[in-house]
């Protein structure tokens, strides 16, 4: 769904290299049967496991399980290179990223409330794609904290995350899904990036500095413009002496549209622990053209004061495809 009630609060996201057997990396036009049979097989074995078929989850319900998965730019290119999706991030964007940890070929995201159910079935898929020549190339476990009420959650920073987002499905049809070519209609573009966070260095700084390094309020994410949680942000709103409410090198104020020229994201971020330091964010965020991510992100990277405590550590882009059923398999209009 694409806007549940209440994201499910555990996830496992991996992301692999794809190899045809015997063969090289997937490269060109003439090579795409090899993915086609390949997503084909993995959309029949989501269907299964999320539909309860069989013990493989060790005799747990599927309950909310939920896969989605993605095809990066090798892959659709492979198709026509004029695709949306065919293009990964400009390389100066992802300069700081270990080339092992970049891109891919597939990303395959596994969400559920119980944690367990999302460890059997990345362990179950995971096996089955790696008996097809697909070698894992990066990938994180993450978490969202219990929400008391639908809407965003706290991150480990002690700030709401992911409020300005498209909300009316007017909004999704025009920032996040694609309304064509044909092969990827009702497709989005996924950006997938994980940034470890120097949490103890931004809780060292007082209430009133953290709340203008991301220019809301920390108590209920309201703007520092003023009004409730659910007000837009007032780039223009000044104090009585000229200053700007919301600081000109804030969170806030460098990744707004307004200020970007682009549109909005559809964020879905977990956070993570890999170990007291190594921990932080898995940016996910679904929208209709890749420019909305590039045009922000290279806005942050000019000058936004949250950026003093992130660093990028994996990344890429991906297709997602369409829904996908026994009668309309996973992939099918992509390599058709």
């Amino acid at each position: 769904m694409d806007r549940p009630a209440q994201p499910q609060q555990y996830m496992a996201l991996v992301v692999f290299d794809l190899t045809p057997p015997g063969g090289a990396a997937v490269r060109g036009a003439g090579e795409v049967r090899f993915p086609a049979a390949l997503l084909s097989g993995l959309g029949r074995r989501v269907l299964d496991l999320c539909g309860g078929a069989g013990a493989e989850l060790g005799g747990l319900p599927p309950g909310d399980l939920s896969v989605t998965v993605g095809v990066g730019p090798r892959l659709v290119a492979a198709v026509d290179g004029r695709l949306p999706g065919a293009a990964g991030l400009p390389e100066a964007l992802d300069k700081a990223v270990p080339d092992l940890a970049r891109q891919g070929d597939l990303m395959v995201q596994f969400c559920a409330a119980d944690p367990q159910v999302v460890a059997h079935a990345e362990r179950i898929l995971t096996s089955w794609l790696g008996e097809r020549s697909a070698r894992p190339r990066w990938s994180q476990d993450g978490f969202r904290p219990p929400a008391r009420e639908p809407g965003p959650v706290r991150n480990l920073l002690g700030f709401l995350d992911g409020v300005s987002i498209p909300r009316t499905e007017r909004d999704l049809a025009r920032e996040v899904w694609l309304a064509g070519p044909e092969r990827v209609r009702g497709a989005t573009i996924a950006v997938v990036r994980r940034l470890r966070l120097d949490v103890a260095g931004f809780l060292a700084q007082d209430v009133t500095r953290q709340e203008r390094v991301i220019g809301r309020r920390r108590s209920d994410a309201a703007p520092l413009s003023g009004g409730g949680p659910a007000a837009a942000v007032d780039l223009g709103a000044k104090t009585a002496d000229g200053r700007y409410l919301v600081p000109l090198m804030s969170h806030a104020r460098r990744a707004h549209p307004a200020a970007t020229g682009s549109g909005l994201m559809l964020r879905r971020g977990y956070s993570f622990s890999n170990g007291p330091d190594d921990q932080g964010l898995l940016f996910i965020a679904f929208q209709r053209e890749l420019r909305t991510y590039v045009e922000t992100q290279r806005r942050l990277d000019d000058g936004d004061e949250l950026s003093a405590f992130a660093t990028a550590t994996a990344s890429g882009t991906f297709l997602v495809l369409p829904g996908f059923s026994a009668q309309r398999p996973l992939g099918s209009s992509l390599f058709a």
